[in-house]
């Protein structure tokens, strides 16, 4: 099973390049089968950590308010 700790410490960047690379290899339907099972493990994981990661980001996104004058008044969340 794919080390969570590890994988909270990677970046986005660096955890989609994994993923990628992971995919790669497993379209090429080269290997063992344990070790096909372990990269999808580690797969599936990185997925989900980027999905938290684009979550996370998504939500920190603010839209600028107008006023009455037309000027920027402030922020808001994205809905």
């Amino acid at each position: 099973m794919a080390d969570a700790a590890e994988i909270a410490d990677l970046s986005f960047e660096a955890a989609l390049a994994e993923l990628e690379g992971i995919v790669k290899r497993l379209e090429t339907g080269q290997g063992a089968l344990a070790e096909a099972i372990g990269a999808y493990e580690r797969g599936d994981a990185l997925r989900r950590h980027c999905e938290r990661l684009l979550a996370e980001a998504e939500a920190k996104v603010l839209a600028i308010t107008l006023g009455p004058d037309g000027q920027a008044a402030g922020t808001r969340p994205m809905e």
